[in-house]
């Protein structure tokens, strides 16, 4: 199944193949700033099974000796999806974009050193304190495709 996402405006939309993707909170501090929440909800993906059309943007950084890739629309500035360096044939999304957004699983929570207090993340899901090594996400994507919440 082929799902669909756009910017604020519409002007920016997306496609991604919903097999293909797994979502996960992300409760870093960095994400708590970006998003202006408690945690960013994003979703990866292979490049081959995501498709953008639209006018847009690209922004560069550098942190922690990783290079960022960010993409927004042109037209509203909305966040479309990022790449980094570290796995540069992989898209990240703000899951939230997505149609049906409100049916996606999260496959993990990551950075739950710094989750606020207040948020407790389901048992039955995987938390990782910091960022999980990719044996460790590969393990929380298999668990999540036997329990059928991909």
């Amino acid at each position: 199944m082929t799902l669909s996402g756009a910017c604020e405006c519409g002007a920016a939309t997306y496609t991604v193949e919903e097999s293909a993707l797994h979502v996960y909170a992300c409760h870093c501090l960095n994400c708590q700033t970006r998003s202006g929440s408690a945690f960013a909800e994003h979703a990866v993906v292979p490049g081959g099974a995501f498709d953008c059309t639209g006018a847009s943007v690209e922004y560069e950084r550098i942190a922690n000796g990783m290079h960022f890739t960010e993409v927004f629309c042109e037209t509203c500035h909305t966040r479309l999806y990022n790449r980094n360096s570290l796995l540069p044939d992989m898209i990240f999304l703000r899951a939230g974009k997505l149609e049906k957004s409100q049916h996606l699983q999260p496959i993990a929570h990551i950075w739950t050193s710094r989750k606020q207090p207040w948020l407790l993340p389901p048992e039955a899901i995987p938390s990782f304190p910091q960022s999980p090594s990719p044996e460790e996400f590969g393990a929380a994507v298999q668990a999540a495709m036997e329990r059928g919440t991909q």
